[in-house]
């Protein structure tokens, strides 16, 4: 088995075709299908179907891509810290919740690398897909918080996505609304205080647990509740029926305006626990890219200015 091999593989899975992964490999197709059935004869195991439509990766397939990756990976890392003058494309991703603070720092770590050099992708996502898209190498790093409520279930998703959860920062329950609400000059708030106004949480996806809500307290009984899928939609809503959202009170107000409050939230009996533990996951044994480092650079430098 050789590099060059699994990126063979890699670039088919992507491509989803011999042909476009031979143009991008510089190689022959009949090259390219050798190498492949090399491979999964040293393996005994077969990779990919091959259809009049294409190659899909087989259940063994899929599971050798993920090692590939995370093989390959660690090789581009190694080959951009230590190779001089080499000319690939670097990629790195990062998904997260919906937290305008991990933007600000991807933005802050894009301004220091030459843009047409490299590949970058940012994606505001669901939790699942969070955790789906870093254990599949399709991000580097993935932003999410922890909880009483949420920890022991996360964990176990997190360790059987084989991720480590890396901490970042702790911090109390806010709620984040318009600055024109009726409660926006409050000192703190109660649960009581907001059952007049709908509550705005992210949605999931079908059949998602409670475990996997990106507000804190997400079992409470609301009075109202409106689901979202974006920032922006969350933030119109805010203005335009008065609603809340519960949040870290980490808010950007260079990417989201300064048309938005963070009121402190108040711990009573019905909402006690209201802690939060926002941090990043990575994928076990996988080296951070340079840019991984620098993006977890500038989160810990616009953090450090909250504690």
């Amino acid at each position: 088995m050789t590099l060059t091999q699994l990126h063979y593989i890699i670039t088919i899975a992507e491509t989803k075709s011999l042909n476009k992964a031979a143009e991008l490999l510089y190689v022959s197709q009949p090259s390219l299908t050798n190498a492949v059935k090399e491979l999964e004869k040293e393996l005994g195991v077969v990779l990919f179907y091959r259809g009049g439509r294409g190659v899909a990766l087989t259940s063994d397939g899929l599971e050798f891509l993920l090692y590939a990756k995370e093989i390959y990976s660690n090789y581009e890392n190694i080959l951009h810290k230590y190779k001089k003058g080499g000319n690939y494309k670097k990629k790195f991703g990062v998904s997260t919740q919906h937290y305008s603070f991990a933007v600000k720092a991807f933005v802050d770590m894009a301004k220091e690398f030459d843009m047409s050099k490299y590949e970058f992708a940012i994606r505001e996502t669901r939790t699942g897909e969070v955790i789906r898209d870093v254990s599949t190498l399709k991000s580097e790093v993935g932003i999410l918080y922890l909880c009483d409520f949420n920890r022991k279930s996360m964990i176990k998703l997190l360790n059987s996505a084989n991720l480590v959860f890396h901490h970042l920062i702790d911090c109390q329950a806010y709620v984040y609304m318009w600055k024109k609400h009726p409660l926006a000059g409050e000192t703190s708030i109660r649960f009581e205080q907001l059952e007049s106004y709908p509550c705005l949480s992210f949605e999931q996806g079908e059949n998602s647990s409670f475990y996997l809500a990106e507000e804190i307290l997400s079992t409470n009984e609301y009075a109202q509740v409106i689901k979202a899928n974006d920032r922006a939609t969350m933030l119109n809503l805010m203005v335009g029926l008065n609603g809340y959202t519960l949040c870290s009170g980490i808010i950007c107000e260079e990417l989201n305006g300064s048309d938005y409050i963070a009121v402190p939230f108040e711990d009573d009996s019905q909402s006690a626990d209201s802690a939060m533990e926002i941090g990043y996951v990575t994928r076990k044994n996988v080296i951070l890219s340079e840019m991984g480092e620098k993006y977890i650079q500038a989160i810990k430098q616009y953090l450090k200015h909250l504690v």
